[in-house]
This record gives structure tokens, C-alpha cells and sequence, in this order.
């Protein structure tokens, strides 16, 4: 008696009634689907869930551009999914967990780590053993991470939640996500699970959830990713020699009253460093100990036991190079004393003056 037009149907009651199956719970959406049957003024469904933009305070505490984290900010906003990669020690998985704290409370957020023995069983839902009386033993679909955070999605659409998939690039990507990936680029879709019974709904992932992903790339057996994943998330590198990370340091140092030696320190190291993907984070050095002191035992710990054994990885199988005569703290001091001499006699060179008053002085023959 009144149709209603499928485009006045909202995108997430139009993704489930499109799947094929037999008997759907709308129950949640009941008080919609009557509006739009009586063609009766609705009320308005949840908003889009908005992202608070960045903030000054929030730049301040992590030590990076508040521009550069409102890019981070937009982009979870229009592309939902994105991935800061780079070397270890830039921040990553820190910056990462910063900025899902702002952009909603800790309780709604969630991080896993990948990794070769990781399945779709573990992240999304699988069978898992269960106890049962008699000594039977039964199995049972369990959520996992994401399917939780999923449930918890459903049930709450006015916030936003955000899963942290640390070192996303360690696991069998196909293999954990399945049929995920197509839902990460179709929000407003729905389809079949791998474990979906006949009579199950089908299943779409809502649009107030947000991914961020770490990615390291000095592991060449992992550097590469496939396309597909590539096309659902946006990509933001953190390199020791580019900004916002190759600030960070220095800006910590001076907002914690310490010597900024210790910065010229690791600029002059990555200075040698000529592959950018195992040049060295700035997080070795955010240490008070090291910070304090930045010519004690301290770092020169950290030196001998992080730094030498990263570059002799690196340089595996290269006799030209002499790690420690190259990267070794000897070498980087006396190299960074060198330039400050330098810097030095520049400044006290004389200046001279030629004009007017060298023609009166100068040999008429």
C-alpha cells in the first residue's frame, strides 16, 4: 500500500536484506523498517561517526607535527584502514596506539599481533575444543578479536572502535583475513562466512570500525605486501631521515630539558646509513638513562647489545665494510668533535676588506 523506494533504504539494512538468505533478525532495525513501510518522517539513524580532528596537546605528547597527524585522522575517516611502516624503532606501534586513544576511548580498542602461525581461526571465529560433562569432548564456534569487536560495533554504531594489527606483515595476509578482505573495501555489502551455517545471516562489517596496521620493512622476507592489501589501506611511512619521525628525537630531548648531542649523535649515524629502510629509529635513544647521560655506560650498552648487531645484519656477507669502525661510537664521536671544530674556526675566520682603502695602500707599479 505504501511502496518504499530501495533508495530511501539505509546502506546497512539494504547490505543484509541483499544477501541470500532465508530468515534475517531486523529486530534491532524494527522501529526504521515501520517508518519506512507507513512512509511515515523517520527519525534519524546513527550519524557517521566522527573522528575528533587532532589536537596540539595530543602533537605535543608524541612528538610529531599536529598537520601530520590530522593526515592520519583523514584518512581514517575516508579510507577507514591505514598502515604506518618502516624500519624498527620509528614509533609505530606507539604512534598507533596514541592515536586510537584520541580518536576513541581505550575500552574500543583492540591490538593483535600477526605473526606465520596466525590463522582466520584466531582473528575472526573458529571451532575451539570444549569440555563437556561425561569427559565428551565438543566443539564450539568462538569470536575471535575482530568478531568481538565487531559484536561490540553492532551493538554501540554512534562509536567508534579500533583494531591494531601489529606487525601486520608477518602473517599469511589471504590466509587470516579470507573473505574479510572483500569486506574491508565493501563496507555496505554483506556476505557468507567461512563457518556460516545454512541458515546463518550474512555478515558486513560496520562502517565504525577503524584499522591501523604496523609494518616493518628491514625484514626483507616480509618487506613485500599484495596488491590487494595495498588497495584497502592508506599507506604512511615513518623513516628515521624524513619527517614527522626524524624530528622526533629532538624534539624530546628539548621537551625534556636534555642534551640535544644525543640528536646530532643519531643524525650523524644515519647519515652513513645509505639504504633508508635500515637507517635507525629514534626510539633506542628515548631512554632517561641514556638521555642523561649520553657519553656514560648506558649507551654505550645500548650501542654494543641494539645498534652494531642491527648493522651487522645488514652488512652480512659485505667484506668491504668495517661495522664498527664505521658505525662504532668512537668513530661518531671524534667525526661529530671534527664538524663542531669546523663549525668553530668558521666562525672566528677574519673578514677582509677590500675597497677604497686597499687602493690607497697598493703598489702604483
Amino acid at each position: 500500500e505504501h511502496p518504499c523506494p530501495w533508495s530511501d533504504v539505509p546502506s546497512d539494512i539494504a547490505a543484509r536484506l541483499s544477501a541470500q538468505g532465508e530468515v534475517l533478525d531486523l529486530s534491532q532495525h524494527l522501529e526504521l523498517l515501520l517508518a519506512l513501510a507507513e512512509r511515515r518522517p523517520q527519525r534519524p539513524g546513527p550519524a557517521e561517526v566522527h573522528l575528533p580532528d587532532a589536537t596540539l596537546e595530543l602533537a605535543d605528547r608524541i612528538h610529531v607535527g599536529v598537520g601530520w597527524l590530522q593526515d592520519c585522522v583523514e584518512l581514517l575517516r575516508e579510507r577507514r584502514q591505514i598502515i604506518f611502516y618502516g624500519p624498527p624503532g620509528t614509533g609505530k606501534t606507539y604512534i598507533a596506539q596514541q592515536l586510537a586513544w584520541h580518536v576513541t576511548d581505550k575500552a574500543n580498542v583492540k591490538l593483535v599481533q600477526f605473526h606465520p602461525a596466525y590463522s582466520y581461526e584466531d582473528f575472526f571465529e573458529g571451532f575451539r575444543p570444549q569440555g563437556e560433562a561425561g569427559g565428551h569432548i565438543g566443539f564450539t564456534l568462538k569470536a575471535g578479536p575482530l568478531r568481538s569487536l565487531v559484536d561490540k560495533a553492532a551493538e554501540n554504531p554512534e562509536a567508534a572502535y579500533v583494531l591494531i594489527i601489529d606487525e601486520i606483515n608477518r602473517g599469511n595476509l589471504p590466509k587470516i583475513f579470507g573473505e574479510l578482505y572483500f569486506l574491508l573495501e565493501y563496507r555496505d555489502q554483506a556476505i557468507d562466512l567461512m563457518y556460516s551455517s545454512d541458515s546463518a545471516e550474512p555478515f558486513s562489517l560496520p562502517k565504525n570500525i577503524f584499522v591501523i596496521g604496523t609494518m616493518n620493512t628491514a625484514d626483507r622476507s616480509i618487506a613485500l605486501v599484495d596488491a590487494a592489501l595495498r588497495r584497502r589501506f592508506a599507506f604512511l611511512p615513518l623513516h628515521p631521515s624524513e619527517e614527522p619521525t626524524s624530528g622526533i628525537l629532538r624534539r624530546w630531548l628539548a621537551a625534556n630539558g636534555y642534551d640535544t648531542t644525543l640528536a646530532d649523535l643519531h643524525d650523524e649515524l644515519n647519515a652513513r646509513i645509505s639504504d633508508t629502510d635500515f637507517k635507525i629509529g629514534p626510539s633506542y635513544f628515548m631512554r632517561k638513562r641514556i638521555a642523561t647521560d649520553p657519553t656514560g655506560k648506558a649507551l654505550e650498552l645500548m650501542w654494543r647489545t641494539d645498534i652494531l648487531p642491527l648493522l651487522e645484519e645488514h652488512h652480512f656477507g659485505d667484506r668491504n665494510t668495517d661495522v664498527p669502525g664505521r658505525y662504532g661510537l668512537p668513530a661518531l664521536w671524534k667525526a661529530l668533535a671534527a664538524k663542531s671544530a669546523a663549525a668553530v674556526d668558521d666562525e672566528e675566520l677574519p673578514v677582509l676588506h677590500t675597497g677604497d682603502d686597499d687602493a690607497d695602500t697598493a703598489d702604483p707599479h
